[in-house]
């Protein structure tokens, strides 16, 4: 007897089972918008109201720290941060601007435990670093202090981390870099004592030098703000032999375009 009607079967029966899954699920958690928790028609989509709020950062920018220009002044051109003050690592990319939905979205993820807006971040997170991320070695989560980690559950950043290694199939190095310091919270630190805070807080796992000796690398974190934390991480990645570091958040914190 032929086994094909009995593969039917069983993939209608499966089909059937994940079908009434997610009715149940959509049921008993009905999909909202992310931004103003509004009924939508699929997991993971914005309202009309909330989509149209978002500023995702397209070219023209700089090419350097990912600023949007309101002109183009054509391919190549820095902003004059970059010029005048050079960031330690290669370049930053940043899917949107840090204010209205987006904002909400971070807060979200980090301070609400809501981990399944992640994938949908992550996405837009590839979108904006065009090649950079599929032309790296290796993908590195900003990491948390284990005393903030206990407290927490999650890194915010591995989990941006996790679902850009999963898109872009390069390899997730989530254990590499470790912060060694504990730091205070930046929130409502002057510029000056961000850097402070930061300083030497990070270093390289003993025995995962060779994660990052010649590698070309993206460092991920959900906010670019001054950018003290990514630039002490990056430094102790240059130190250990990082070839390239390409710095990539969901979100950058502008007063917009220059």
């Amino acid at each position: 007897m032929s086994a094909e009607p009995s593969a039917n079967a069983l993939r209608l029966v499966t089909s059937f089972a994940a079908g009434w899954t997610r009715w149940v699920g959509d049921l008993v958690y009905p999909p909202v918008c992310p931004g103003c928790g509004v009924r939508t028609g699929a997991h993971g989509g914005f309202c009309p109201s909330c989509w149209r709020k978002i500023r995702f950062i397209e070219r023209p920018y700089c090419e350097v720290l990912g600023l949007p220009f309101s002109y183009d002044p054509g391919p190549g051109i820095l902003s004059a941060q970059a010029i005048a003050d050079p960031p330690v690592f290669d370049r930053l990319r940043s899917a949107a601007i840090f204010e209205g939905a987006a904002r909400d979205l971070v807060h979200s993820l980090k301070y609400r435990d809501r981990t399944d807006l992640a994938p949908m971040m992550a996405g837009w997170m590839l979108r904006a670093a065009e090649t950079h991320v599929a032309n790296s070695d290796g993908i590195l989560p900003v990491p948390l202090h284990r005393s903030r980690f206990a407290f927490r559950k999650f890194n915010q950043a591995a989990e941006l981390g996790r679902h850009l290694a999963g898109k872009s199939g390069r390899p997730f190095l989530p254990s590499t870099l470790i912060r060694v310091k504990r730091t205070s919270r930046q929130v409502g630190l002057s510029a000056r004592a961000r850097e402070d805070n930061v300083r030497a807080a990070f270093r390289i796992a003993p025995g995962h030098e060779a994660d990052v000796f010649g590698k070309r690398l993206v460092l991920v974190d959900d906010v670019y703000t001054t950018g003290a934390t990514v630039s002490a991480a990056t430094r102790a990645l240059r130190q250990a032999g990082a070839a390239e570091v390409t710095v990539l958040t969901f979100a950058m914190a502008v007063s917009g375009p220059i």
